[in-house]
């Protein structure tokens, strides 16, 4: 496991770099904030189609294939998001790279694969902390990359320097990630990649898991694509303050997914620590608009990178338990599947919002979801206590 946190890293950096330079780049080209957030959402409907195909071929073939195929998918895209000439190219190559993007699904399969259902939370939990980590490094070096010189910025360093971390996470892949499927399990073929796809999503404990995936993912992914705009509005903010911003939540995030989720799982179980990271993301969500100064704003995104830390491999744990050893790629890219279409909605939705009721709308509204969601996650607890089943 450790080889492939290494890999992810590095891919996640690759993608840390393009995030704080996004909204900039097409606004470069004369995209409004509605743009922007579709712009976003144009990676997350690409990878919505791919997820769940991409974790099926991994379960057929083996995560390393897959996993090395789509490293060099993503290599293409970030080149031609480097040469990007119009909003319209920008849009393709995002596109492109969402495509790729399904890889996430198989990774997160390779850790089931290697990891027993006890520790499989504190494996998701050094999976998201590698996130985390990317995002540590991957704004602050983008933001300095942008770095205006004489009132113009450069935006291709940032993405020819993501290709280049993609074709190092790729030559890593080959020469240090074994593959973690056996012989016996991988030469089972399935009646097609989406027969599998299929079985994951008709359990009503799957439909479940992915519906609150899903909601908590549609709140987050409209802070995410709307707080550059945000803090622009907010503090003047550029590029480079910004990509500080997303540094501090990724370290927050990688101590709550590195060190925190796996205690905690061992002692009040996945499904209450889903609870408590939602109660974090609310108190968040509600303070952002309140945040008029440095202090309240490191508390209130400490409060969303921590709730989120919490929730998602917790979530993700769930999901993986839940599944047979012979779909577990079909069942997360299920659920990679629910998170991308949130994440087509979620940065539609709030560019909407922002645009006509505020830059604050979108976090207030965020709050009141999320608390939807507690319930749902309370009841998930209670029938989790009924059943027996371990959480």
């Amino acid at each position: 496991m450790p080889a492939l946190i290494l890999i992810v890293f590095i891919d996640l950096l690759g993608f840390g770099l393009i995030i704080p330079i996004l909204p900039f780049y097409a606004e470069h080209f004369g995209a409004s904030p509605g743009t922007v957030t579709l712009l976003m959402a144009s990676y997350s409907l690409m990878q919505f189609i791919a997820a769940p195909i991409i974790g099926s071929l991994s379960d057929q073939y083996g995560r390393r294939k897959v996993i090395l195929v789509s490293l060099a998918g993503t290599c293409v895209a970030y080149v031609a998001m480097a040469y990007a000439s119009t909003l319209v190219m920008l849009f393709v190559a995002r596109a492109l790279a969402g495509l790729f993007a399904g890889n996430i699904a198989a990774a997160q399969a390779y850790i089931a694969d290697v990891t027993t259902p006890e520790n499989r939370a504190r494996g998701m939990g050094l999976f998201g902390a590698a996130f985390g980590l990317g995002f540590i490094f991957g704004p602050v070096i983008g933001g300095y990359l942008t770095e205006p010189v004489a009132g113009h910025i450069n935006f291709h360093f940032a993405p020819l320097s993501a290709a280049g971390l993609s074709v190092l996470a790729a030559v890593l892949t080959i020469l240090i990630l074994k593959e973690s499927r056996s012989v016996s399990v991988t030469s089972v073929r399935l009646r097609g990649w989406f027969s599998p796809i299929l079985a994951a999503v008709r359990r009503a404990d799957m439909k479940h898991l992915v519906f609150l995936f899903l909601l908590v993912m549609f709140v987050f992914a409209g802070l995410e694509a709307t707080i550059a705009m945000w803090a622009e509005r907010q503090f003047s903010w550029g590029p480079r303050e910004v990509g500080r911003l997303f540094a501090y939540v990724g370290v927050v995030a990688a101590v709550v997914q590195g060190g925190l989720i796996g205690p905690a799982t061992r002692r009040w179980g996945e499904a209450r620590v889903v609870v408590l990271g939602l109660c974090g993301l609310v108190i968040g969500f509600a303070a952002m608009p309140l945040a008029q100064n440095m202090t309240v704003l490191l508390v209130a995104t400490a409060l969303l990178a921590g709730g989120f830390g919490l929730c998602n491999p917790a979530l993700n744990s769930l999901i993986s338990r839940r599944a047979s050893s012979e779909s577990q790629g079909a069942a997360l890219g299920v659920a990679q599947s629910g998170a991308s279409l949130a994440r087509i909605l979620g940065p539609a939705f709030a560019g909407a919002v922002f645009s006509t009721w505020g830059r604050h709308a979108p976090y207030m509204i965020g709050a009141v979801l999320l608390l939807f969601a507690i319930w749902i996650a309370w009841r998930m607890v209670r029938a989790s206590e009924s059943t027996k089943f371990p959480s």
